[in-house]
């Protein structure tokens, strides 16, 4: 379908006053799911940053990339062990994650935002101490995935005050330099609130909260982070969505503006939440 200038021009000046509430405001993307395998998706994404950053949006980039970790543990022969969900990560696990998301997955993420003409740098969460963890303790070992302590947001300041879109690989080091796997959406969060971000948003498989996990017509735009324990004790918020929401009302109460999960497989999903009234995932706020 062809659209008209008129209309082109039309669609301009309605993203106008969003363009205008978020112009020089900090968004951080937690990229991944769907939209991290598919071509389509990911140049999509791409572009997206891309526009979002020369209309002047700092945007920030975090991410994580299990098919990858996965694809190269069965090359080197080693089984991939997940514990509830999670990735178990022995020593030379953590290795591999390390070599793999500041490596390939890293670099190639920017080499994309650059063939769409942006700019763009890597880094990862051990890059001037940018992410000390300790390891997480829990019901169960999951070996080195760390539990965030600090985050020092320089190198991501720095990167965005000389206009460069931070690609951000989530693995981090103790206080003895020893490296750990962190989940990328607990690091997406830490990150915006130390950031003082407007808005963060986490990328997924599923249109958003869904009263009904079954059926997408059940679908709630928005949530006061206050009544999140009421939602999991009715059991709306469970399984795998606990931790994602943890994030966001964490990310909330340490102060960014909103957090919103989003439907990576909507193409553009991104310019479709933070350009529009309607967004098109579950905001936090």
């Amino acid at each position: 379908m062809k659209i008209s200038n008129t209309d082109k021009a039309q669609v301009l000046i309605q993203a106008l006053p969003y363009i205008q509430k978020y112009y020089d405001k900090i968004v951080v993307i937690k990229y991944g799911g769907n939209a991290m395998v598919d071509e389509d998706l990911k140049q999509a994404v791409m572009s997206d940053l891309v526009l979002l950053s020369l209309v002047g949006i700092k945007v920030v980039l975090v991410h994580g990339g299990g098919p990858d970790i996965s694809e190269m543990l069965a090359r080197v022969g080693k089984e991939s062990r997940f514990i509830g969900g999670l990735r178990y990560t022995d020593k030379e696990t953590a290795e591999i994650v390390q070599m793999v998301l500041a490596g390939k997955v890293n670099k190639n993420l920017v080499a994309h935002i650059e063939q769409s003409k942006g700019r763009a740098v890597g880094l990862c969460g051990i890059d001037g101490g940018m992410i000390k963890v300790k390891k997480l303790e829990g019901e169960v070992d999951l070996g080195y995935v760390g539990e965030i302590t600090s985050v020092d947001a320089t190198a991501i300041r720095d990167a965005l005050a000389d206009g460069y879109i931070p690609v951000i690989a989530t693995v981090g080091t103790d206080e003895n330099g020893e490296v750990y796997n962190i989940n990328a959406d607990t690091a997406a969060s830490r990150i915006a609130s130390e950031l003082g971000a407007e808005n963060v948003i986490l990328m997924t498989d599923i249109r958003g909260l869904l009263k009904d996990k079954d059926d997408e017509s059940t679908f709630i735009p928005h949530v006061n982070v206050s009544d999140v324990p009421y939602l999991k004790r009715q059991g709306i918020i469970s399984g795998g969505m606990i931790p994602k929401i943890d994030c966001c009302v964490e990310a909330v109460r340490r102060g960014v503006k909103k957090a919103v999960i989003i439907d990576g497989r909507i193409p553009h999903s991104i310019l479709i939440e933070i350009l529009s009234d309607e967004g098109v995932g579950t905001m936090f706020a």
